[in-house]
């Protein structure tokens, strides 16, 4: 199995790592419901510069997904 790496990731090709077996858009919209299911993240990741609309994350906002829901 290959490592993580944090770096800037497509916000569908992340949500891909997290959850393979599923299709594209739903596993987008499962990683959206996990970022809000978890404290304060949806906000930590607007004050870093993540607008609700932006198509990609970048590395810091990777590795604060990363450290509040865990390697995918």
């Amino acid at each position: 199995m290959e490592t993580f790496t944090i770096r800037a990731y497509g916000r569908t090709e992340l949500a891909q790592f997290y959850f393979p077996g599923l299709n594209p858009q739903t596993a987008y919209r499962k990683l959206q419901e996990w970022i809000d299911f978890y404290p304060h993240l949806r906000e930590r990741l607007q004050a870093a510069g993540c607008h609700p609309r932006s198509r990609v994350y970048m590395p810091v906002h990777v590795r604060m997904i990363v450290e509040a829901i865990g390697e995918p």
